[in-house]
């Protein structure tokens, strides 16, 4: 029973054996074929793996264009170090189909720094597969290195792209001359020194922005100067002959004075001798008319007063010490005399002032001459008076410059009517004037380099472009771009400064 048993267990393997070594035999020549040729043969075989050739002709979708070129370019490791770097570029045509035998050029450069030249940390790129192409670079130093692009490949024209890097920041960020396939149109060409900031970046330096608008100004000019005398309302006394003074009335300076008010007598032997010469004309009979009225006439123009004539035809007789009265009301504001003193014919004896109106000159700089026009409303502060404020117009621009300060002379007139204002105080003016509607930007957005004005330009996808400008005026905390800039672009207003530091950088000293 045992034996029966065993034997019919070997006979089952045996059977088992020969079925596996028959199904061997058939199968053994399909699996010496090509897998890809034995899996094309088969309709239904719809798992089959694509080949490599497969799958970079899939319409993959790369993220950048440039003309007829759709690339992509990627950074290894993606955190650009200084030492060894690998530039990994993806290229096709528009249609999806793999780009072969494309010349890459491809440079990173830090531009010169002052007296340390350029350096520059070119790329080897070869073809590695199907549109697929590879090289390594080696920056020096920590740094910003902008990346350049050279693509061509027969038949399409070559493209230039350029990339913003760093060392030290993740990745690299298109600056110009490509465009992104997710609908952003191209970007522009950038000029040397463009940043490219992301949005962790901006939001770090505090970047603000404001756009280039048309806007009405008006400037207020702010001008110092002092008061001074209204030089129309000012006498000066002076004898038209040689004569010794005798009675002082107008004894001090600063003395009020009216017209017609005394202020000193005077002895000349020619004031006498003409009036003797009168009286004789005026008693003689048959006097001619003429003659009586030339005498009289030249004691009149010797300042002697009608009242005194008429004392004096009284009289009869004349007068040794002649009175000399005050041509105008007003204030003693020089004296140059003392009782007894002679004095020649000529010479300043007195100045009168009439203070109930007053000039402000104030000095206006060249720059802002051509703003200023006569009757502009104005207003002049005294800030020792109370710090009162007078509304007044610009009554006079002098038609000349000082050589020595570059400014000319801007008069405005006060009244004076309780004589508060004294000349040679301490005055401020502020002229408003009207620019009516000019391209303007903030102050703020303007960054000086010397001679010459840059701002910077967000030009779109966190890149700032430096722009050299023509500024004109100032006003209301924005200043006139002549030139450079359209209305509607888009300034940095606050974090310029850190943005340009860096754009020294990338784009040299030179270029400041």
């Amino acid at each position: 029973m045992v034996t029966t048993m065993t034997t019919i267990k070997l006979t089952s393997a045996i059977v088992v054996l020969l079925i596996l070594g028959t199904l061997m035999f058939i199968f053994a020549p399909l699996s010496n074929q090509n897998p890809d040729m034995a899996m094309s043969d088969n309709p239904k075989n719809t798992n089959a793996m694509p080949s490599q050739k497969d799958r970079l002709s899939e319409n993959e979708q790369l993220p950048y264009r440039s003309g007829e070129f759709m690339f992509d370019a990627e950074i290894s490791p993606r955190v650009p170090r200084v030492g060894k770097n690998t530039l990994s570029i993806r290229l096709k045509t528009v249609d999806g189909e793999p780009i072969d035998n494309a010349s890459i050029s491809a440079i990173a450069e830090m531009p010169a720094m002052g007296t340390m030249a350029a350096m520059r940390a070119p790329a080897d790129m070869e073809q590695v597969g199907p549109g697929e192409y590879k090289g390594s670079f080696e920056p020096y130093m920590e740094g910003s290195w902008p990346l350049t692009l050279e693509i061509a490949a027969p038949g399409i024209a070559p493209r230039r792209v350029n990339f913003d890097l760093a060392t030290g920041r993740e990745g690299i960020q298109l600056s110009s001359g490509a465009s992104r396939t997710d609908g952003t149109s191209e970007m522009e060409e950038a000029p040397p020194g463009t940043v490219t900031l992301d949005s962790r970046r901006t939001q770090m330096i505090g970047v603000k922005k404001a756009l280039a608008e048309v806007r009405s100004l008006t400037r207020s000019i702010r001008l110092v100067g002092k008061v001074d005398y209204d030089q129309t309302v000012i006498s000066d006394v002076s004898l038209k002959f040689d004569g010794w003074i005798g009675e002082l009335y107008a004894d001090a300076a600063g003395k009020v004075v009216q017209k017609g008010e005394p202020l000193f007598t005077v002895y000349s032997p020619e004031l006498l001798s003409a009036q003797q010469e009168y009286l004789a004309l005026k008693k003689r009979a048959g006097t001619s008319n003429s003659l009586l009225s030339a005498a009289r006439k030249r004691l009149l123009l010797w300042d002697m007063a009608a009242k005194e004539i008429a004392a004096l035809e009284q009289r009869g007789t004349p007068f040794d010490y002649v009175i000399i009265r005050a041509p105008r009301t007003g204030v003693l504001v020089s004296k140059n005399i003392v009782e007894g003193s002679s004095h020649r014919a000529g010479m300043t004896l007195l100045r009168i002032a009439d203070l109930s109106q007053l000039w402000v000159e104030a000095d206006a700089y060249e720059a802002d001459l051509t703003l200023i026009r006569t009757g502009m409303r104005a207003s002049v502060s005294l800030p020792h008076v109370n710090d009162t404020q007078h509304d007044t117009t610009v009554s006079f621009i002098y038609p000349f410059v000082d050589a020595a300060t570059r400014t000319a002379r801007i008069r405005f007139e006060l009244a004076n009517p309780n004589g508060a204002l004294k000349p040679e105080m301490y005055a401020q003016a502020t002229v408003v004037a009207a620019l009516n509607e000019r391209l303007a930007v903030p102050e703020e957005a303007v960054i000086i380099a010397g001679q010459t004005r840059y701002v910077f330009e967000d030009i779109g996808d966190g890149r700032f472009a430096p722009r050299k400008v023509k500024t004109g005026v100032r006003a209301d905390g924005y200043i006139e771009i002549v030139d450079g800039l359209s209305e509607g672009d888009c300034v940095v207003t606050s974090g310029n400064f850190l943005i340009a530091s860096e754009s020294r950088l990338k784009a040299g000293i030179d270029q400041w």
